[in-house]
């Protein structure tokens, strides 16, 4: 092997990789919302788990960056080991769209497709033409990057060292997996070990015989990724990495065997195409060893637990900061996660205002809990949104980032003001003061507008609802309605004589209170209806 095909191997490779890269970066931003969320809708189900891996992984255009993602869901106490099994499996599915895609005889057809996607990339401003012209782009590269690799390797057809090497692969099919391992452990992708196989039929030398256990090699190969994202996760999580391999390495076990049978299988599907050969064995492969390991997924996690031990103390990790691999999704987490926080922002001033109501004081620890996990949460989504914000991010595909260190800051406030009113709940305990009856009532009809409008904002924000945004101003309007008409009836009450001075005191502290969550519940639809607004 000369220098210039060596120069041309690793260029054409260089561009195969990125385009890879640029193809599933613009499918993933295509996806938009729709992937942000998408593993929340995984089950346990495993055969729904299965799709979903297999659709993020043919956005994402990479099985490995799907699987560092499980780790980091499972690592998060997102995802247990049962949904993480059965996304891992779809995505070893979902990676063979590549080969397909590779396998394509359109050499034509990709000068057309790069000069598409630059003028598309250089010439609109308009996000989703921007995200067509990153796919055109991409897959373009990704052929001219084939083009070249298989350019580069043409020599070989009439060198001896490899048609023995060939006869060697095709007869000790050992050799062929540990050459396949190394290489994707050396390019850090089973689909670009997969390209250089198809790159290679242009030799004329290599068949399908040889090309089997290349792609066992490669598929166990990938693991490697994972097991190094996994060595700073906890042990749950180290098990979903280790499942991972077991899957892998068992199928080519389970299949090495049986390979014989599969090529003359795939050979008869199309006899004159050794392209399309390697990609249906590939594909083929991967769907007959998801579905005979899938029934026996309990016993590799058992396997699992016994390799790896019992669950260490260690607390999940909120947001770990492998998801910020892919922005979509950590965006989609950050949401889910600052929800969270706002629906304990909301039991706590529930919790904290029945306490004053009712006098009772039962809850007054959950409500120190939850205010110090609200102010630790804060932390966390923070420090979190730094760092993602800090990536390459398309502003406007992530405008939310920006509007989220808003929402926050709100929903703290909107904790701090729940403790406020724990703090009067105690002290009307403590000094046992009377509330009027109708103080009473006065308290729960603002009580309940104030819920309402936390209600109103969580859920804008959450599905970035501008309509139920908007729907919250006539609520707030009605809350600082109350709040003056309720301070006039107090204030006459305590003329009257009917109330004494520190109950007077508390109540209209607890109303202003109330009507501050109020203003930062609107200040949350607020955000999510200007950022609309602006979309």
């Amino acid at each position: 092997m000369d220098v210039n095909m060596i120069i041309g191997l690793f260029g054409g490779l260089g561009l195969f990789l990125y385009g890879m890269k640029l193809m599933g970066d613009g499918l993933e931003n295509a996806a938009g919302s729709k992937l942000k969320f998408i593993l929340n809708k995984v089950t346990a189900n495993p055969l729904s788990s299965v799709m979903i891996g297999a659709i993020v992984t043919v956005l994402m255009q990479s099985s490995s960056a799907t699987t560092v993602m499980v780790i980091g869901f499972v690592n998060s106490g997102l995802l247990n080991l049962v949904q993480a099994t059965g996304i891992i499996m779809g995505a070893n599915i979902g990676t063979t769209t590549t080969a397909f895609l590779v396998s394509l005889n359109i050499d034509a057809l990709v000068p057309i497709l790069i000069f598409s996607g630059s003028f598309l990339y250089l010439f609109t401003r308009a996000k989703k033409r921007r995200d067509v012209a990153s796919i055109l782009l991409g897959f373009g590269i990704l052929m001219l990057g084939m083009e070249l690799m298989s350019e580069a390797m043409y020599p070989l057809r009439d060198s001896e060292v490899f048609k023995n090497l060939i006869l060697a692969v095709g007869h000790q099919w050992y050799l062929g997996i540990l050459i396949g391992i190394g290489i994707t452990v050396l390019v850090q992708s089973s689909s670009a070990t997969t390209g250089l196989l198809v790159a290679l039929t242009a030799t004329g030398g290599i068949n399908l015989a040889a090309g089997f256990p290349l792609i066992l090699g490669a598929n166990i190969g990938t693991c490697i990724t994972a097991l190094l994202s996994s060595i700073t996760a906890n042990k749950t999580a180290k098990k979903a990495a280790i499942i991972h391999l077991m899957f892998n390495l068992l199928g080519a076990i389970i299949f090495l065997p049986l390979g014989r049978y599969l090529i003359t299988f795939v050979e008869g599907l199309s006899p004159d195409n050794i392209k399309l050969q390697i990609s249906f064995v590939h594909l083929i492969f991967n769907i007959s060893n998801t579905l005979v390991l899938l029934p026996f997924a309990g016993l590799l996690i058992k396997v699992a637990n016994k390799v790896v031990g019992d669950d260490d103390e260690k607390v999940a990790e909120i947001l770990d900061r492998r998801l910020l691999q892919t922005p979509s999704i950590a965006e989609g987490q950050v949401i889910l996660e600052t929800v969270k926080m706002a629906e304990l922002a909301k039991e706590n001033v529930r919790l904290a205002t029945e306490a004053f109501i009712h006098n009772d004081m039962k809850h007054a620890d959950t409500v120190a809990k939850n205010e110090d996990r609200i102010n630790e949460l804060t932390e966390i989504i923070t420090s979190f949104l730094v760092e993602l914000s800090g990536s390459d991010l398309d502003v406007n595909e992530f405008g939310r980032i920006g509007d989220t260190y808003h929402v926050i800051n709100d929903i703290e406030r909107m904790g701090d003001h729940a403790e406020n009113i724990m703090e009067l709940a105690q002290e009307r305990h403590r000094k046992n003061v009377e509330i009027t009856k109708d103080g009473c009532e006065e308290l729960k009809n603002i009580f309940n507008y104030t819920l309402l409008a936390m209600d109103t904002a969580i859920e804008s924000y959450k599905n970035n609802d501008r309509k139920k945004a908007l729907s919250i101003i006539e609520t707030e309007r009605r809350i600082d309605d109350l709040q003056r008409e309720y301070r006039e009836a107090h204030i006459r009450r305590l003329n009257a004589g009917r109330c004494t001075a520190l109950a007077g005191i508390l109540f209209l502290d607890l109303i202003s209170n109330l009507e501050r969550i109020g203003d930062h519940a609107k200040n949350v639809a607020d955000t999510v209806a200007e950022f609309k607004e602006r979309d």
